[in-house]
């Protein structure tokens, strides 16, 4: 079974998007129609903008997802997912994929999620860290008892989760993981807790942008980050992505659960190959691939 895996922030880079605009009609009036719609030419940015240019929040999150959705239109007739997900802010590009979502209402939500997260972390300093070479359970154990508000946020593979929450208290985790024995606490350059309670202001925000948009029926399960199982329900698939911008992204989990359903080829669609990386860490035995697009399309 085929499996199409979109990735989320801090895959961007300078150029993307640009070989699809120039060699497909159909990605160029998408990406034509994308900068009317956010209302600012974010194909300037993406092909010619710098690595600072693309780390602005109300950019990078279009532009991932631009770049995964443009693509996945224009791979042509070989584009048959079994099932679909996607890290973080890429569910909502594996929800347009699958056809829950419009090209253009899964850009207008993406767009006001960077900036209600934008705003939630400027309403509280806040920060994330990768932790490597331990066991989940002792990362969650060191989290539930150090003062202030730290928790799991990205379960990405087996040995490597990413913790977020408070500056102070992710300080303390970090000293307390490494006398664990983590191999590494580091803390991450971002903007914000993501996958915390920090992000509430968000969810908030974000949960009447979702409940005022239609979802049909999609063509294949997509399997959430909240949940790490299939789900083909429209008011669950909702439900989920509103609970998401405050929940963990449930990374190894949804992949073992894809694989347990019979997921053989994993194929990564946008910028960069992160996803891949980490599915081969998940389950050695699974094929990845990164998805082309097909010329003229």
């Amino acid at each position: 079974m085929n499996a199409y895996i979109f990735p989320g922030q801090g895959a961007q880079f300078s150029g993307m998007g640009l070989d699809l605009y120039e060699n497909s009609p159909l990605a160029q009036e998408l990406f034509e129609k994308a900068n009317s719609i956010l209302g600012f030419t974010i194909t300037d940015i993406m092909f010619e903008g710098s690595a600072e240019d693309l780390k602005e929040t109300k950019v990078t999150q279009p532009a991932i997802f631009l770049h995964s959705v443009i693509l996945a239109k224009t791979i042509g007739a070989s584009f048959k997912p079994d099932m679909v997900a996607g890290h973080s802010l890429g569910e909502f590009s594996a929800l347009v994929a699958n056809g829950a979502l419009t090209f253009e209402d899964g850009l207008k939500l993406v767009s006001q999620r960077a900036l209600a997260m934008q705003k939630a972390c400027e309403l509280q300093p806040s920060t994330m860290a990768a932790v490597l070479g331990l066991d989940d359970d002792i990362v969650e154990k060191v989290c539930a008892t150090t003062p202030g508000v730290v928790v799991a946020a990205n379960y990405n593979c087996p040995g490597q989760l990413v913790i977020s929450g408070e500056i102070e208290a992710i300080n303390k985790a970090c000293e307390t993981l490494k006398e664990e024995g983590a191999r590494r606490a580091l803390v991450l350059p971002v903007g914000g807790a993501f996958h915390s309670p920090l992000m509430e202001p968000a969810r908030e925000e974000l949960a009447a942008a979702i409940e005022n948009t239609t979802f049909s029926k999609p063509n294949c399960p997509i399997y959430q980050n909240v949940t790490a199982s299939a789900v083909i329900d429209e008011s669950a698939i909702k439900a989920n992505l509103i609970s998401q911008l405050t929940a963990p992204v449930k990374w190894t989990q949804s992949v073992q659960q894809m694989v347990a359903d019979g997921a053989t080829l994993f194929t990564e669609v946008g910028p960069g190959k992160v996803l891949q990386g980490l599915v081969k860490k998940i389950n050695r035995a699974s094929e990845t691939a990164s998805a082309t697009f097909e010329a003229n399309s």
